[in-house]
């Protein structure tokens, strides 16, 4: 998600700024838009606390990289996106070095590591945030972030209507039984904890069909070899958005994915499980009541969570059946889904952000 979003700001930067060029570490949406990809992304997506402990020395030789190319080119400012244990590193050292600092989608420090807030006050002077209740948070603690709207009122593609509902089922070779998606996440621990245990509880709906939404970011050869042992169910790659406007249900694994599935008005149950030793950590370090997005931004439970333990197969067909067709809560989440809407905003937040940093840019402020 960080490389959509990113590239989207970079697309809106050009628009304010015909003359804007870039270095960065991206993927591919981002060299898309532009040149200047210095580093591909993917050798830093380390998640999870023991994770990161036994890949240190990747992550200080990627971070002397990433200095060392911002001190090389000089740019203008340097614009962070997410990913904040990397990142307010980044920001540190661009500061200190005396580079302007952005921030795009600020660490969550409301969820956890709070301490951390002083590091965004004193080092980043653009903060922008995605999520409208950040703002109470940010500004009582003396950091000016801003809310231009959620990247996602952009991203996401509008309701097909019936005619392309159609094509799409035919072309990705499905039947006319309706649509359940498996959202497993993109990150390959996130694969192998969580699709087997959804394939489980995919056995126990007979009259519906169950639909993988897999990712490039990881390997098809990934998903293949867990999948080999549930043949009815099916895998569709890059279509995640489609395939969730065509389902009458989902399970979601926590992250973005959950903001987009609430927007998108598809009822869902999201799940998470990882390691037991980074579960039990950030269960003493989190503070939060939940942990996905529509959640959160609602501030109660409109969608069920089932966190490690509590991630079964029994558990997920119990929770699943209540918000499908006929479900005992599934027209209490539609309706929490339309208040979502209305917290979130409208769409153009790339361009606002774009054109509110290069205004401060031109001023010098």
């Amino acid at each position: 998600s960080g490389d959509i979003h990113a590239s989207h700001l970079m697309r809106a930067l050009c628009g304010v700024d015909h003359e804007a060029s870039f270095r960065y570490i991206g993927g591919d949406k981002m060299r898309a838009v532009a040149d200047g990809c210095l580093r591909d992304m993917r050798e830093l997506a380390i998640m999870g606390f023991v994770e990161v402990l036994t890949h240190l020395a990747t992550i200080k030789r990627n971070l002397k990289a990433c200095e060392q190319a911002i001190e090389a080119w000089k740019p203008d400012v340097v614009i962070l996106v997410d990913f904040s244990g990397f990142n307010l590193k980044i920001a540190r050292a661009a500061h200190r070095a005396g580079f302007r600092v952005a921030y795009y989608i600020l660490p969550k420090l409301w969820a956890w590591g709070g301490w951390r807030v002083k590091s965004l006050r004193r080092y980043v002077d653009y903060p922008y945030a995605i999520l409208p209740f950040e703002l109470e948070f940010f500004h009582a603690r003396g950091v000016a972030a801003e809310y231009f709207g959620n990247p996602l009122l952009d991203e996401l593609p509008p309701s097909p209507d019936a005619e392309e509902r159609v094509r799409f089922r035919s072309e990705q070779g499905l039947d006319d039984r309706p649509i359940i998606a498996l959202l497993p996440g993109s990150r390959p621990q996130e694969l192998q904890a969580l699709l087997p245990r959804l394939c489980v509880a995919a056995s126990s709906f007979a009259t519906y069909q169950f639909v993988v939404a897999g990712t490039s970011a990881l390997p098809q050869a990934a998903y293949r070899a867990i999948l080999q042992d549930f043949p009815d169910i099916r895998l569709v790659m890059d279509h995640t958005h489609e395939l969730v406007y065509n389902a009458v249900g989902a399970v979601v694994t926590s992250g973005t994915a959950t903001l987009e599935t609430g927007l998108m008005g598809t009822p869902q149950v999201v799940v998470y499980r990882g390691n037991a030793l980074s579960i039990g950590l950030a269960r003493r370090l989190v503070r939060v009541k939940w942990i996905s997005l529509v959640n959160l931004v609602l501030q109660r439970e409109a969608v069920v969570e089932l966190i490690q333990e509590a991630c079964t197969p029994q558990q997920i067909v119990r929770a699943l059946g209540d918000i499908l067709p006929k479900g005992a809560k599934r027209e209490r989440v539609i309706q929490d889904y339309d208040a979502l809407r209305r917290c979130m905003g409208g769409a153009g937040t790339a361009e606002r952000i774009a054109q509110s940093l290069y205004a401060k840019l031109c001023q010098g402020k």
